[in-house]
């Protein structure tokens, strides 16, 4: 098989959120089909009807994008494809490798009446696989098949598993696999409904759409000995399957909500950098071969092969994601951070128009005097909301450790006027205006170094002063000096 014939693809549900476990296997098919310079497609499965959620599909969408996974073709629609099914359904009951099922659907609501989907690694774990069911359809006589066929008894249409012999296939990560057909089920293709079943709509879609590969979800394992026999049945070439460990929590059960965020959504909220997230996300199951950590798009995509994704579960670790936002926030080119935190800065209600014009480098200036402090993005409109607005609170904690000597409403006084009278508003112009007062003062530098900090950005900790007060400018400076005096005096 040649590269320019390699075809993948993602196929969520849009019955819940782009979840941790969807993205990761959204961004390995991406991976490879990049590296293989091969096709990626993605395809919606929405035949749910029950729980599907319209509005998720561009929920979905957006996340994808914001990852920065991009598709080739799609997204396609199964709800649009419907017919496809039925007409494969009817021709595997035509040829003999399925029957009608004429039992009430709470007969068959088991695992083969639930919707499954191919993200359903983002779901929790799911029971037990229930014993083999031997419907007694499948050994209904043809005279009474027909006659209740007459009657229009509703049916479901069921595939035929060969009753002995073994079904295997070759997995990328996980080898040679091999299941007794005596433990397979007949399980349900159509529903009595008309829809179709995860089993049918996934194997007949991979065909039509001559996907290669099929990367996803280890769970899924239990799934594929069925949709082997499917391919058979229908007579078409069985893809390359390359199934993926799971996605823990730190306590080593199946991720869930009860660990946390689990959405993709979530993490943009909170203020992770999509590059960070991407980083983290590709070593959850895989390894670059190296002890390198940080990665970007290029290099993922130079070195991914499924021969380094491992066979053992991988372990969300929250901490090591916020290691990878920090190392981000302070490596990423200015230019490409800034639109990031204009985001921060517009739905916190900061924003001003001119940051996005004349103003521009003094943004960059101020966002690189932040970063190296900041762990997420929400940082820079909340701890760091003194940079970008006059309307700001002081911490009690720095009140009550720096404004606690009754001197500093005169020395702060004479150090406004001293900023105002300064020849130059540079760093050491602001430093040295502070240290000649000190020194002529009789107090030290860090009395009024600590407490002109929390004046001028209300927080103990902050970045360098004599830098933080040229970035505010002398106006903003010596206003904020003199509007704090009246609450530092009032101590």
């Amino acid at each position: 098989m040649t590269n320019e014939k390699l075809r993948v693809r993602f196929a969520p549900s849009p019955t819940g959120y782009l979840h941790v476990g969807g993205a990761r296997t959204a961004l390995f098919n991406w991976l490879f089909a990049r590296h293989a310079g091969g096709t990626f497609l993605l395809r919606i499965e929405d035949t749910d009807v029950e729980r599907n959620r319209p509005e998720l599909v561009e929920g979905i969408l957006a996340d994808l994008a914001w990852l920065g996974i991009t598709w080739d073709e799609g997204p396609f629609f199964q709800s649009e494809r419907l017919a496809l099914y039925r007409e494969a359904a009817e021709r595997l009951l035509a040829g003999g490798a399925a029957y009608p099922c004429f039992c009430a659907p709470a007969q068959y609501a088991g695992p083969e009446g639930q919707e499954e989907s191919e993200a359903a690694d983002e779901k929790e774990a799911k029971t037990a696989p229930a014993a083999r069911q031997v419907c007694s359809c499948r050994h209904l006589a043809a005279a009474e098949r027909e006659a209740r066929l007459r009657e229009n008894q509703p049916y479901a249409i069921r595939f035929r598993v060969p009753e002995s012999g073994v079904t295997g296939f070759s997995d990328d990560v996980f080898g040679e696999q091999e299941v007794a057909n005596s433990e397979i089920e007949d399980f349900v293709l159509l529903r009595s409904s008309g829809l179709p079943t995860y089993q049918l709509s996934v194997v007949v879609d991979d065909v039509a759409m001559g996907i290669t590969h099929v990367v996803r979800g280890a769970d899924h394992l239990s799934n594929t000995p069925k949709q082997v026999l499917l391919y058979g049945a229908l007579g078409a070439t069985l893809p390359v399957f390359a199934h993926v460990p799971l996605i823990l929590g730190p306590d080593r059960t199946r991720l869930s909500k009860r660990h946390g965020a689990t959405s993709v959504g979530a993490y943009t909220q909170e203020g992770f950098l999509p590059e960070a997230f991407r980083n983290f996300l590709v070593l959850l199951g895989w390894s670059p071969g190296n002890d390198a950590e940080l990665l970007d798009s290029e290099e993922m995509i130079r070195l991914f092969s499924f021969a380094s994704v491992s066979r053992t579960n991988a372990v969300f670790d929250r901490a090591k994601l916020e290691w990878f936002n920090v190392q981000y926030l302070q490596k990423l080119p200015i230019d490409r951070l800034l639109p990031y935190v204009e985001a921060e800065l517009r739905r916190a209600g900061l924003w001003r128009e001119e940051w996005a014009g004349a103003e521009r480098p003094w943004l960059a200036h101020v966002v690189d005097l932040l970063r190296p402090r900041a762990r997420l993005l929400g940082d820079f409109p909340t701890w760091a909301r003194a940079f970008f607005s006059d309307d700001f609170d002081y911490e009690e904690a720095a009140r009550a450790k720096f404004w606690n000597d009754a001197r500093l409403p005169a020395l702060l006084e004479k150090l406004a006027a001293a900023l105002e009278a300064a020849s130059a508003w540079d760093h050491d112009s602001c430093e040295r205006a502070l240290r000649d007062l000190g020194a002529a003062e009789g107090v030290k530098a860090a009395l009024l170094i600590n407490a002109t900090r929390v004046a001028i950005v209300g927080r103990a900790v902050a970045p360098p002063l004599f830098e933080t007060m040229v970035v505010l400018g002398r106006e903003r400076v010596v206003t904020r000096i003199r509007r704090a005096l009246p609450a530092i005096g009032s101590r």
